[in-house]
């Protein structure tokens, strides 16, 4: 069962990938560095990548993705 607290959801907006708020300083609707492409190379932790939040600069270590979460290395939420 994937822990919640390590999740982030996202959308793909125009392939950009937005989340609806920074885990770390709570703004909203953050474009995060990453494209579509590189989610689905995380697809079934295939891949992992490291996020930099470009808000705050909080990082954070992506380890899986779905077509709805980030799965992260620690909890976020």
């Amino acid at each position: 069962m994937i822990p919640l607290s390590n999740s982030l959801p996202y959308d793909i907006l125009m392939k950009d990938v937005i989340v609806h708020e920074c885990p770390f300083c709570r703004s909203s609707h953050v474009r995060l560095p990453i494209t579509p492409d590189d989610i689905q190379s995380m697809y079934g932790g295939a891949r992992k990548k490291m996020i930099v939040f470009p808000c705050c600069h909080g990082s954070v270590r992506i380890i899986d993705a779905d077509r709805d979460y980030l799965l992260a290395d620690r909890p976020i939420r």
